[in-house]
């Protein structure tokens, strides 16, 4: 009587089990691919519009068809200034193939004096972005600089790596795979 009674119970808890999961579940049709909330691989890299150092306007999302990548940076930040001049060379050599840089710099935690004196000074010709209220900051949950979104044509992040800095054999790899989707 107790193994009946017993397996009367699993079978009720299982039942519960499947209709709260039917009851619960997402109906509404939308896709979970789209906008998330923190950046990561294989999901949509989140949309931002900021002014270059020039006062040019540029939306990420006006930039599909291309490969770019998101570099998170800071003039005082000593990983970012040594991988400059490797993403600077990797822009020239695969700028054609529809390859683009963002370089966003945090200028809400840096001196805005200095960001265009150390573009110069690294020969820097890829769009220079200015965060100077945080916003792609926090839509990237920033941790560390540098920070980098590798973004395939199709707006999706493909690699995110944190910390710095990241070497040209690194870059041209995770460049070369971007470009192949």
């Amino acid at each position: 009587m107790q193994h009946i009674q017993r397996r009367l119970s699993y079978t009720l808890v299982l039942i519960t089990a499947l209709a709260w999961i039917f009851i619960s579940a997402d109906s509404s049709g939308t896709p979970t691919a789209g906008e998330i909330p923190a950046p990561r691989q294989n999901f949509l890299a989140p949309d931002f519009t900021l002014d270059t150092t020039l006062g040019e306007s540029i939306t990420l999302s006006d930039l599909r068809g291309q490969s770019v990548l998101v570099n998170l940076w800071a003039t005082w930040c000593g990983p970012c200034r040594a991988e400059m001049p490797a993403i600077q060379k990797l822009y020239d050599e695969y700028k054609a193939q529809g390859f683009t840089v963002l370089a966003v710099n945090m200028t809400y935690q840096d001196n805005p004096f200095e960001v265009v004196p150390f573009v110069k000074e690294h020969n820097l010709t890829f769009p220079i972005l200015l965060d100077e209220t945080g916003e792609v900051g926090k839509k990237y949950q920033l941790r560390s600089l540098p920070s980098s979104f590798f973004i395939d044509s199709y707006g999706i992040i493909q690699e995110v790596i944190i910390g710095g800095p990241m070497s040209e054999a690194l870059l041209r790899t995770r460049i070369e795979a971007l470009l192949e989707n």
